[in-house]
């Protein structure tokens, strides 16, 4: 488990920056999302879930990270998910820009858990 949580992190932080910054660009472009990007975006959002789960599976017996702040940074990361699901609706109106920033967002916290680990 514990090597499944140090790889798949580069999955987690690379799908939600790609899938982020196309956010973006969709919305600087004032371009729809394509359902490719929903696709996408359930795919980024699932794959960082699936990384703070890992994490969770791994505290919970008993391996404990060297610095606090990599679970503080895992716990924000739970947090913000379940912001950007209550306020989905919002996030609804412009998804292009909400999901892009959202993801980028996720993005800099994972790379924040990351450089707390030693």
């Amino acid at each position: 488990m514990i090597a499944f949580h140090q790889n798949w992190f580069w999955v987690a932080v690379v799908s939600t920056g790609l899938v982020g910054a196309w956010g973006l660009i969709l919305a600087l472009l004032k371009r729809s999302a394509p359902r490719s990007f929903i696709y996408a975006r359930w795919v980024a959002i699932a794959s960082m879930g699936l990384q703070v789960g890992a994490g969770l599976v791994l505290y919970g017996r008993g391996i404990r990270p060297g610095n606090g702040f990599h679970v503080f940074y895992g716990i924000v990361i739970l947090f913000t998910f379940s912001f950007a699901y209550i306020y989905r609706l919002q996030l609804e109106r412009r998804p292009e820009l909400g999901y892009g920033l959202l993801l980028l967002f996720v993005m800099g916290l994972g790379l924040r858990a990351w450089s707390n680990v030693g």
